[in-house]
């Protein structure tokens, strides 16, 4: 599956069954942890820009400005939003 954000300024490419495994119900930390170090993925997240990556992900209110001051984890958040969106059908 091919995700984009809403700017269409980062995408990913995510399996049905690697965006399922990444939003579930309960914590899925540990699952996009696992997710962020398959190779395939993870030469997608190192092409995403840090500073374009933190204005998107600051655009959604979740996160105040010392959360977003850390790339490894936004790079995390937006995986997890990518699995959300495949999961629930929004690409």
């Amino acid at each position: 599956m091919h995700w984009t954000n809403g700017s269409g300024l980062i995408s990913l490419q995510i399996t049905k069954a690697e965006a399922a495994q990444g939003a579930h119900s309960g914590s899925c930390d540990a699952d996009i942890l696992e997710l962020s170090n398959k190779p395939r993925i993870r030469r997608q997240l190192a092409k995403i820009d840090k500073e374009v990556l933190k204005r998107e992900l600051d655009q959604w209110g979740a996160w105040d400005d010392d959360e977003l001051a850390d790339h490894e984890q936004n790079l995390q958040r937006v995986l997890w939003i990518a699995c959300g969106d495949i999961s629930e059908g929004r690409c």
